[in-house]
Order: structure tokens, then sequence, then C-alpha cells
């Protein structure tokens, strides 16, 4: 039995009249017991009608709400088209049947506020169509959550109903707000988030469904955004355009093709770089491409293919220029895979996908890959200005120097440098100056024009200007330490000192073939 109350016999009665179907009383009468909405249509309209039959259990008024449930079938028939009943051969989406009827439908067939969506889909056979569309993907998940696009008129309707069951609440003294009616998307939900999750057999996994209602869609018009002009209009304004209670339309919503959505799964590793002319990133200049891949595109395009994902995000600690290479233990990166068909890997399929994206080129080799939470990637950037990294450059000098005279170097420590943004990032990143700090240097020399640099600098200290000067945009550096003109011929990354991801113990093995600095 549907839990209401004397009090709502009068709405119930009103509702009826108007024509609204059965789950939208329930919803104006606040009931928000989520099995009322899981019973049958049929049954829930029969109680509405026996709800408000008098004691001597006369007919009730509105059978109209029961004209198409009832067994005898109606007198206006209405065909499914065979050839859209069933999901679709090609493509990813279900299409679901249009209703073609001979004659004109019956305006009370149709709900005049939900406009269809609470009768004609909500029961096992939409569910089954829902289902279809997500097994057709062949996506893997664990549980589910479903969604619902609903066209704007329906608010514009919710309202009117409202305000045609104002009067009625306020005379007979009933304590009743519009903010207490439940929503359609909920009464949905409740009705179809059982049924799919059985159809299913069960990473949170969202499939969406749509509805719209052409016949409606005039019904908006006179209002921007929907929702918020509905909080300001007076009631006065509203009835002067638009009818109170809602005309009932012909036909009902049209479903649109379901969505399916995987929340996206995050893989996270290392990574050296061995190739001084790859890019960390898709190298476009003047809408031309330069290169022929990147970083990102050498670890994602088996990380997409085996999760079966639609795209992704790549995010790095840093970035190298393309003529810088990284070696050590590598740089930590993260990819965001969006929409993965497949989500579940256990750790010898991650290990063996390491090994796919170490085979595939010789210019990258990743480490330590593994699937990490969304809130682990925050580590990557946490006080990313207050790591350190180190490097090694080959210099060159303009005078020539002996061992003598660069042994200094290695004597200064904390250098504090004034970086103003270099010329060559001045087309991508806002005029500023950094300051930044060389926390210790060394060198081995080589010949009288060059030598080794190694420094442990402050993240985010640009090198390759310490070194030249940049035109005096870097203060102070490397020309003045040296009073001489200085250039930087090769520059590696030795080391980024960020403690992820954590190490996996058996990519070991992977550092020791790293090549040495030059």
């Amino acid at each position: 039995m549907l839990p209401l109350k004397e009090k709502d016999r009068p709405i119930v009665k009103k509702l009826l009249e108007a024509g609204c179907c059965a789950r939208c009383v329930l919803r104006f009468c606040c009931l928000g017991v989520q099995s009322a909405y899981r019973q049958s249509y049929e049954d829930t309209a029969k109680e509405l009608c026996a709800f408000i039959s008098d004691s001597e259990n006369n007919e009730c008024q509105d059978a109209a709400v029961l004209e198409q449930h009832t067994e005898d079938p109606p007198s206006k028939k209405i065909k499914m088209d065979a050839a859209e009943t069933d999901v679709q051969s090609e493509g990813d989406s279900a299409v679901v049947p249009t209703v073609m009827e001979e004659g004109d439908a019956k305006p009370a067939d149709v709900c005049a506020v939900c406009l269809g969506v609470l009768q004609e889909f909500c029961d096992e056979a939409y569910a089954i169509k829902i289902s279809d569309v997500v097994k057709a993907k062949n996506y893997q998940f664990d549980t589910m959550v479903l969604s619902v696009s609903l066209p704007a008129q329906l608010s514009v309707r919710e309202h009117s109903c409202w305000l045609h069951v104002k009067k009625e609440v306020r005379e007979k003294s009933i304590c009743l707000d519009k903010d207490d009616v439940i929503q359609v998307k909920e009464a949905f939900k409740w009705t179809m988030q059982g049924l799919v999750s059985k159809e299913l057999g069960g990473v949170p996994f969202e499939v969406g469904v749509g509805f719209t209602h052409p016949e409606t869609d005039s019904d908006c018009h006179f209002l921007m955004a929907v929702v918020k002009a509905l909080e300001k209009v007076s009631d006065e304004k509203f009835l002067k355009k638009f009818p109170c209670p809602p005309t009932r339309p012909a036909r009902k919503c049209i479903a649109q093709d379901a969505q399916c959505l995987h929340v996206s799964v995050f893989v996270a590793g290392r990574y050296n770089k061995f190739s001084r002319t790859l890019p960390q990133t898709p190298w476009v200049i003047d809408g031309e491409r330069r290169m022929e891949s990147s970083v990102e595109e050498l670890i994602a395009a088996p990380l997409l293919s085996s999760f079966r994902a639609e795209g992704f995000n790549f995010s790095s600690s840093g970035r190298e220029d393309v003529d810088v290479r990284t070696l050590g233990n590598g740089r930590p990166f993260a990819l965001e895979l969006l929409n993965p068909h497949r989500a579940r890997f256990n750790k010898a399929e991650v290990r063996q996908l390491q090994e796919s994206i170490n085979q595939s080129s010789d210019k990258i080799r990743v480490r330590d890959l593994q699937i990490v939470s969304r809130d682990a990637m925050g580590h990557m950037k946490e006080g990313e200005e207050d790591k350190t990294k180190s490097y090694t450059a080959l210099i060159w000098t303009q005078k020539a120097i002996d061992k003598d005279d660069i042994t200094f170097l290695e004597e200064t420590k904390e250098l504090k440098l004034a970086q103003k943004t270099p010329l060559r990032v001045l087309h991508r990143r806002p005029l500023a100056v950094r300051e930044r700090v060389i926390h210790t240097m060394s060198t081995c020399f080589l010949d009288t024009h060059h030598f080794h640099l190694k420094l442990r600098t402050q993240a985010g200290t640009y090198i390759k200007e310490f070194v030249h000067g940049d035109f005096g945009r870097t203060k102070p550096n490397l020309c003045d330490l040296l009073k001489t003109e200085t250039d930087i011929l090769e520059l590696d990354v030795d080391s980024v000192d960020v403690d992820w991801p954590p190490s996996i113990p058996d990519a070991v093995e992977d550092s020791k073939r790293s090549p040495s600095s030059f």
C-alpha cells in the first residue's frame, strides 16, 4: 500500500484531474519512499484510484490514468516500429522505439508534467535496452551510477502544476513547500537504478540517459535560464505566459541514445628520455608539427590501447627541453585515462604494460609504472618549487681556462639568482622575475675551453640561462662568475627529487640500463 495520508487526498484528486501520471502524483505528495516508485505503474495507478474513491467505492473519477494500462487493449493501437526496437548492429547506441499511432493520440495518455518519462521509460523493458547498449560497448566496471538529462520544459510544467495545487494546499492549511516535491530525476533513478544494475550484473561507472520532447520545446522560450527564471518570476507573470495546469501533450518524450562513462583511471611512473630530438609533448609551431613523436605519445599509446580509453591527459613533475636528456631514476609523470573501457589490471599485467612501452622505442624508458588514485596525483605537485633537481652541463668558455679557474665554483653554496622570464619561453609564460637557488656546484675540467658542471638546484631554475646569462636577464650568471663568455653545449637532468610515485623493487634493474651522462 502507498503510504499516503488523508491530507494528500485532495491533492491526488486535483493532480489526476489535471492529467498527471501516477508517479508524478506521488512526487507532488512529497512521497520519499523509494519502493513506492519501483512498484509497477498499473499497481500504483490502481492504488491512487482506490485512495480517492469514496466509502461506497464509487468509480474512480480519473479513469484516464489507467486507460492505457488496462488488460483490454485501447481503441487506438500503438504500433512499434520493429526496425528500431533492437540495439543497432553498428555503432555504440540503442535506438529507442518511436511511437506510431493510428489517428490522433488521446492527450490524457501522456503525463502533462513528466511528458511520459515516469510512465513509459520506468520499466524492465527500457532497463534491458539501456543495459544492451552498455554490454555492446564492452565496459569493465564494479558499480554503476545512473544519470538523467531531461528537457528544460519539464521544469516549466512542474512549476505550472505546482501553482495549480498551491491554492488547494493553502485552503487545507497543509504544510507543503515546492522544494519538498520529489524531482523527476530522483524518481526516475529510484525506479530504474536497480533494474539496470540487475541487467548488468552489478571503479564507479556512469550510464546516462536523456530525453527530449519536441512538441513542447516552445514551453520555455519565454524564459532564458529556465530554473533561475522560475525562482524569480512572479506567479501572476508566469500565468500570463503559460497555462495552469499545463496542457496535456499528444506524445511522450523521445529517449536519446544512452551514454556510458567510466571514471578516469590514473597511471603513474617515472620516465627516462635518452634522445636530444624528442620533445616531452607534441611540438607544434604555427600549426605545423615539427617532431614525429613525443614522450607523452610514446607512453600513452600502449596504455590507451590496453585500457581502451577514449583519450588522456598527461602531467609531469616539470619538463625538459627537447635537446635535454632525463637520466637517473627519471622524471615522475601521470596519465589520466579518459572513459576507459577496461580498468582492472593486476601487477603482472601492469609490468607487461611497462615492458610494452619500453620495447616500443629506444628513446625513452619507463619505470615504477602503477595505477594510482586521483588524490595521489597531488603528491607530484606538492611543494614543487621546494624540491631539488640535479643536472650535468657541458660548458664552453670563450677565454682559455685551466683547472684552477673553475675550482672556486665548488665552494659556492646557496647561490641566489634573480631570473627574468627567459626570452625563449616568453611567448607562453608571463613576464616575471623569479628568485631561485643553486644549492651546490661541482666541476670536471676537460680542456682549455670545456668542462662539466654539475649542479643541484631549486626546482624551476633555468639552467641554460644561468650559464649564458640570457642577455643579462639572469643575475648572477656563469659569465659573471668566470668573467668570460660561456655557453651550454649539452644538458642532462640527473635526478628529480620527488618521492612519488613509490618505487617498485623489480624496476631497479631498469635503472642499470640507463646510459651514463654524455
